[in-house]
């Protein structure tokens, strides 16, 4: 007989806010034991409310990486395919939102659920590892803005992978990374548009926020964007 798979969780409902009371303190110690993390613009962070954390995606360490930098707790959006064995007991446990890139109203209804009671989200809308300049984005960082009034803040992360890296590689101890928040924004549903254009205008209008605010963050921090050309530091699957 083959080894048993065990299934991915799942949720049924919007995790609890106490679930993240423990993920910020093992992000600290990620950003200041483990690597050298620099954190710039944390008072652009709203002390209260819902807020939208909105980061480019380089590995994966930004969604932790971004967790200990923040002076908000946060539910971050995460493949769900990740959700499996003791990381996945680690993510669940810590409140973290298990979200299919295919496609997963689910995911989103309980993010919203989440800034409905005032709690943040942090979500990487490039969707995959990439070299992190929000060259693209997903829709669903415009939709939960859209549907929940909450901030946006665009989140730029550097240094976590470097030209030449693989995309699965996890950096050396004591790196130098850079974690950077911009300036809040909201953005509200234009009048006399159908949702689609509407929320097809967020999206882009988020892109070039965040596109900017690291392009703004490359220039303060002298840490540059890795620049990745060719399949071999692509991870397995992935299109150019």
């Amino acid at each position: 007989m083959g080894e048993r798979i065990k299934p991915l969780r799942v949720l049924t409902d919007a995790p609890p806010s106490w679930k993240t009371r423990w993920s910020r303190p093992l992000g600290r110690v990620l950003d200041h034991v483990v690597y050298n993390t620099a954190v710039a613009g944390r008072e652009n962070i709203p002390a209260r409310g819902p807020v939208v954390f909105a980061a480019n995606h380089l590995s994966y360490l930004d969604g932790p990486v971004m967790v200990g930098a923040s002076s908000r707790y946060m539910h971050v959006m995460v493949r769900h395919d990740m959700f499996k064995g003791f990381l996945g007991w680690v993510l669940h446990a810590s409140g973290q939102i298990p979200v299919n890139r295919a496609g997963d109203r689910a995911a989103l209804q309980h993010a919203k659920a989440v800034l409905g009671r005032g709690d943040c989200v942090g979500i990487l809308p490039e969707g995959t590892r990439g070299t992190g300049d929000a060259a693209s984005m997903n829709g669903g960082v415009a939709w939960l803005a859209l549907n929940s009034g909450a901030a946006v803040v665009p989140v730029a992360i550097l240094g976590t992978r470097h030209t030449g890296e693989h995309r699965d590689t996890i950096p050396a101890p004591r790196r130098r990374l850079h974690v950077v928040f911009g300036e809040p924004f909201t953005l509200t549903r234009e009048p006399g548009v159908s949702g689609r254009v509407s929320m097809d205008r967020a999206t882009e209008t988020i892109r070039l926020r965040l596109a900017a605010h690291i392009a703004g963050a490359q220039t303060a921090t002298g840490q540059d964007l890795p620049a990745d050309d060719d399949l071999s530091s692509m991870h397995k699957g992935q299109q150019p």
